[in-house]
């Protein structure tokens, strides 16, 4: 056999991974791809199936290390750069973020880290003759890297400056420095258990969170993890597992679930014995969505349909649910490619389409029919505003505050108009990794 020294570069053990994610990065930064859409389904990125799963999962992390941390590697790396990142080479810039951010930020030896990185630009006819400037620059990031990262910690780098200057001027400079800080880390796994939340987190080595969801740090496959096969409990953020929580006992009531899929909390509401109408205008995320059901052993109506247009039963809904498509500003700790494929003048566009589900979810209530309203936003507009717009133009519509109590007590999560408010720097933990909350925003309203 070829010794190992002398095999070609797809060969060498770690490479197919960081040259995918090299990929990745370069579908969010340049060709405005999701992650979601990289990841998952169709569009996947076809070398994904080639992957082991340690590998999997050793690309997923460095992809979202090197979003959730972009701002603060671009410093260190124009600081090592006498002449700045290559233009005309994509995969040199790739190559130089993957490096970096392993060095910094992974537990990955430095030395792999620098020789991965020279091959991935090896590998590459146009990057190729880059390869001995990458290897420089990271053998002084190796060196000096961790004192420049030092001296921007409390600059709040990693955010867009359109959206840390919305989050400043709604929340107060302190407050967004904090949100900033929080996004930084890589978040836990938060899920959803039918019963016996003790039960579980010590089977899954996590620890039950105020609000009931049970937390934890384990990595790899979901679902190999114990209890998901069994239908035993689901992924959900912690934060997005309240709003459910505020219709109150809901058994055999009829609820509707606008917008429902992946159908985390259509399963909450099945869960609590509602009769739920599930609605979602994407054909293959109801499709996740009955897969997801079925999985857990839960009963609910699915309905493929542009929540805006659907009928409803002609006497009406006990309740509706809309978790309304929105910026995602909140899910950036999960998701981090929101953060760089958002735009500010997203924001009133998404109103729109809000404004426009909120009207129409009032012609679908009962008399005395409750609307929880809700985003995954930390944007006002999309949130108390678009609660503030529809209570003026509908008059039979009237807030029901929310208690603490509703909530498991936390009280700075209620707004002083009752609505619900979590920031991603909620729920503090000594170990940041089990510390904080998407961004979730919450109304109740009820109908006269």
């Amino acid at each position: 056999m070829p010794s190992q020294r002398f095999a070609p570069p797809s060969e060498v053990p770690g490479l197919a991974a960081r040259r995918i994610a090299a990929d990745i990065v370069d579908g969010v930064l340049h060709k405005h791809r999701t992650l979601d859409d990289q990841l998952d389904g169709s569009g996947a990125h076809p070398g994904l199936k080639t992957l082991a799963d340690r590998d999997r999962a050793l690309m997923r992390r460095l992809v979202a290390t090197i979003l959730r941390r972009l701002g603060t590697l671009g410093h260190v790396l124009s600081r090592l750069l006498d002449k700045g990142i290559p233009s005309d080479a994509p995969r040199a810039q790739s190559a130089l973020l993957i490096g970096a951010a392993q060095i910094l930020w992974m537990d990955v030896p430095d030395h792999a880290a620098v020789d991965l990185s020279v091959r991935l630009v090896q590998s590459d006819r146009r990057a190729a003759r880059y390869a001995g400037l990458v290897n420089a620059v990271l053998r002084r990031c190796a060196r000096e890297g961790q004192a420049l990262v030092e001296e921007v910690a409390t600059q709040s780098l990693d955010l867009p400056p359109w959206l840390l200057a919305r989050w400043s001027a709604h929340y107060g400079e302190a407050t967004a420095r904090n949100m900033a800080l929080a996004l930084g880390h890589e978040p836990s796994l938060d899920l959803t258990v039918k019963s016996d939340a003790a039960q579980w987190a010590s089977r899954l080595h996590g620890e039950v969170l105020p609000t009931g969801s049970v937390r934890t740090v384990l990595h790899g496959a979901v679902t190999m993890l114990p209890g998901f096969t069994e239908g035993q409990w689901w992924v959900q953020d912690a934060a997005a597992a309240l709003p459910v929580r505020l219709f109150g006992d809901i058994a055999g009531k009829s609820i509707a679930d606008l917008c429902a899929a992946p159908g985390g909390k259509t399963a909450q509401l099945a869960q609590a014995g509602a009769h739920v109408t599930a609605i979602d205008r994407s054909p293959a995320r109801v499709a996740r969505l009955r897969e997801n059901l079925n999985r857990l052993s839960l009963q609910a109506e699915s309905v493929v349909a542009d929540a805006v247009e659907w009928a409803g039963p002609t006497d009406g809904l006990d309740g509706i649910l809309i978790d309304a498509p929105c910026t995602s500003t909140g899910t950036i700790r999960r998701h981090p490619d929101v953060a760089w494929l958002r735009q500010d003048s997203d924001v009133a566009a998404m109103t729109v389409l809000q404004q426009r589900l909120l009207r129409k979810s009032v012609s679908l209530l009962k008399p005395g029919g409750t609307l929880v309203y809700c985003t995954c936003s930390l944007e006002p507009e999309e949130g108390e505003q678009a609660v503030a717009t529809l209570l003026a133009a509908e008059p039979a519509l009237r807030r029901v505050p929310i208690e603490a109590s509703e909530v498991s007590g936390l009280s700075e999560v209620i707004t002083t108009e009752g609505d619900l408010r979590t920031l991603p720097s909620h729920l503090p933990h000594a170990d940041p990794k089990l510390g904080g909350l998407d961004g979730f925003f919450a109304a109740r309203l009820v109908k006269s």
